[in-house]
């Protein structure tokens, strides 16, 4: 209520619920700005939030590194470089394909056509690989490839288009159509789904592979399903809102340390709750109420989560993994 009340159009909390519940408000153009432009805005950050949560979680429980995140597997990168070829590759392109660029669906198409690419090599190379820290190692590798392209590709283009590139980098919540948000909510509750039911093996691989084993764990299955699940919800996430960092790596360790436990069965409903949360309050701040200013929610994410985390973990004097 406090992310939709606030804006570069001060809207008081009572008008928001009057708009909210269909009742008439004091300005007119109150209701438009809420059901348009700042419902869709919370309900994105609500589901970006929590997917990218949950995928952080995953990475970190399936190749048992604090330092792993949603974009280890180059899930991310592949994204960016579907959102490069489009943006910066189309000044060297036809003119229809650059008009083609103006609209936000295609990018989005575009970045959904590069993670998926990259979560499909990854799978192929998961199949043949049965260690887990090499899996790992190949991710980071696949990253690396796809960033050096958008490098090149950087380096010939344009400065109009590498400004429009940069601005998509930065990260964005507030451009989604409802259709789009719907589009984005069908992706975030599939990876959740096969999350949930992964939990079991999650559990079991808190342990180690072996161990795992011995509870009758198809190690093989389990990970091909948490890649996927992964795949899933950084790749859609990406591709709608831009590449969105902290979030994934930071709020399993909040969680972690807030609820002293280790078990994915408390985990996954909490890191829902908990990143939908964070990328709340990042997103109240970024849009800087009763300005029409906004900060690049990429910077926000870090700037407010990064304090919190080590003040926990100070505070706690143990780390929970």
């Amino acid at each position: 209520m406090v992310n939709i009340s606030l804006g570069s159009v001060a809207i008081p909390l009572k008008g928001t619920m009057n708009a909210i519940l269909g009742k008439s408000t004091e300005i007119e153009t109150w209701a438009y700005i809420i059901w348009n432009y700042r419902i869709p805005k919370a309900c994105t950050a609500i589901l970006v939030g929590s997917g990218l949560a949950l995928s952080g979680l995953l990475m970190q429980t399936l190749f048992r590194n604090p330092l792993a995140g949603p974009f280890v597997l180059g899930i991310s990168a592949g994204a960016s470089l579907g959102a490069a070829v489009l943006i910066l590759g189309s000044s060297l392109l036809s003119g229809i394909f650059a008009f083609a660029m103006v609209n936000d669906f295609s990018l989005a198409v575009a970045s959904s056509t590069g993670s998926f690419l990259v979560l499909l090599a990854v799978m192929l190379v998961a199949a043949r690989v049965k260690d887990t820290m090499a899996l790992l190692i190949i991710g980071l590798m696949f990253g690396s490839i796809t960033t050096a392209l958008v490098s090149v590709l950087s380096y010939f283009s344009p400065a109009e288009k590498l400004q429009q590139y940069i601005y998509w980098s930065f990260g964005s919540i507030g451009n989604l159509s409802w259709l789009q948000l719907l589009l984005l909510f069908s992706i975030v509750t599939l990876g959740t789904l096969i999350c949930i039911f992964s939990i079991k093996s999650l559990n079991a691989l808190l342990l180690g592979e072996n161990y795992a084993k011995s509870l009758g764990v198809n190690i093989s299955r389990s990970r091909f399903f948490i890649i996927l699940a992964t795949g899933i919800l950084a790749g859609g996430i990406t591709a709608f809102a831009g590449p969105i960092a902290f979030i994934g790596l930071a709020v399993p360790h909040l969680t972690r340390q807030i609820f002293n436990t280790t078990d994915h069965r408390i985990l996954v409903p909490a890191v829902l709750i908990y990143g939908a949360i964070l990328m709340l309050v990042c997103d109240t701040i970024a849009q800087m109420p009763h300005s029409a200013n906004v900060l690049p929610i990429n910077a926000i994410t870090s700037i407010i989560g990064a304090p919190v985390v080590i003040w926990l973990l100070i505070r706690k004097r143990k780390m929970i993994f």
